[in-house]
């Protein structure tokens, strides 16, 4: 039973989950520190109030409905997405890209049909008669 555990946790999908779920929770303070130290006050210069939790509430039976704090549950989600999409996730995929460039493309491990292998064929054979 403890080896089953062990071979369990041990495996390569859990390590790197945990891995990847200690980064992130890391990762967190630098989104963040983006969002309150350039977008929100941004947002601030721009609108001129940062936060619009308390704009649009009403009362039904002595029952308070925010739909300001909704609508900056929504505003907090999108900016962190962006954060996170324009600083980390296209600076990243243009290095990947810049990297790609100087590497030939892997060739593909699957066995050929058939059909491909008698392509193959007649284009070699086609090759060497001309």
């Amino acid at each position: 039973m403890l080896k089953g555990f062990k071979e369990f946790i041990m495996r390569g999908n859990v390590v790197d989950l945990a891995v990847a779920f200690v980064i992130g929770a890391a990762f967190v303070k630098i989104v963040e520190s983006i969002v309150a130290g350039l977008i929100t006050p941004l947002i601030a210069a721009i609108f001129g109030k940062p936060d619009i939790s308390d704009v649009w509430t009403f009362q039904i039976n002595n029952a308070d409905f925010r739909i300001g704090l909704i609508l900056q549950a929504i505003f907090n989600f999108l900016t962190v997405a962006a954060a996170v999409y324009f600083v980390i996730v296209m600076p990243l995929n243009k290095l990947a890209e810049r990297r790609k460039r100087g590497q030939e493309p892997a060739p593909d491990d699957e066995p050929l049909t058939t059909d491909q292998q008698l392509l193959t064929e007649i284009r070699d054979s086609l090759r060497q008669r001309s």
